[in-house]
């Protein structure tokens, strides 16, 4: 398969703290990977190096064969790389069907026309099931739109490569099912996606491999049943009667 983004010994320090250290992965495109680990695993740390939020300390960042290492923000959604935020900061003033035009404005290629965006927004909407609160402010959504949102904002970029960060933490079992449901359906339209989340039972569901972070450094990498009942994750991260689930078959 022909690798997407590749990161070649990424490194981030605040201070002595290597928040990142020396991490080396690839996604290859159209694929899903999971990113697992404790809090303070360097995670969102490595999203934020990722897409420009961050400067390296140390390191590379190649998507699709371009070093994008350090450059802006805008300059690394433009070349098609697009993420949600843990804590979604929406314009509270602007209805939920505005906020996301805004993503589509500013997407790959060339600015498009409001009128253009406004069209690509009810698209995404209808593709994330939130056609019904196009109208409504971010303040009026419940956990699961205001999510909901976050993703749609995302995908209204028309990105390559769409980078989750725990969209389904806080939702209750129906809505992750329904959010699994989407991510495949996504990656079948071609899209290439990295997953950080906590819910093992979606990490397992849609990712053709994962990623194991801990302390900053990549402790594993592998399928998501292998990553499951390999000694080094359970101890750092899943545990045993996580681990003994996995291995019965039960729900994670």
């Amino acid at each position: 398969m022909t690798t997407l983004l590749e990161t070649d010994g990424l490194t981030r320090r605040f201070g002595g703290l290597d928040a990142v250290s020396d991490v080396s992965v690839t996604v290859e495109q159209n694929s899903v990977v999971g990113f697992i680990g404790p809090n303070g695993a360097g995670k969102t740390t490595f999203i934020n190096v990722v897409t420009g939020f961050l400067k390296p300390s140390a390191g590379r960042v190649v998507f699709d064969g371009n070093d994008v290492t350090g450059n802006r923000p805008w300059d690394v959604a433009r070349a098609g790389v697009s993420r949600t935020f843990q804590i979604a900061k929406p314009f509270r003033d602007l209805t939920v069907r505005e906020n996301v035009a805004l993503g589509s404005m500013f997407g790959p290629g060339n600015s498009r026309s409001v009128a253009a965006s406004l069209t690509d927004a009810d698209e995404v909407l209808e593709r994330v099931g939130l056609s019904e609160r196009a109208e409504a402010r971010p303040g009026e959504l419940p956990i699961a739109d205001t999510k909901r949102l976050e993703l749609a904002k995302a995908l209204a970029m028309k990105p390559r490569l769409l980078l989750l960060d725990e969209v389904m933490a806080g939702l209750r079992p129906a809505e992750i099912d329904n959010s699994i449901d989407l991510i495949r359906s996504l990656q079948k339209d071609g899209l290439t996606i990295v997953v950080i989340e906590h819910v093992m039972k979606a990490i397992l569901a849609v990712s053709d491999k994962v990623i194991v972070l801990h302390e900053g450094k990549r402790l594993a990498e592998g399928p998501p049943k292998e990553i499951a009942s390999d000694d080094r994750v359970i101890e750092a991260y899943l545990g045993e009667r996580y681990a003994k689930r996995v291995k019965e078959g039960g729900d994670a």
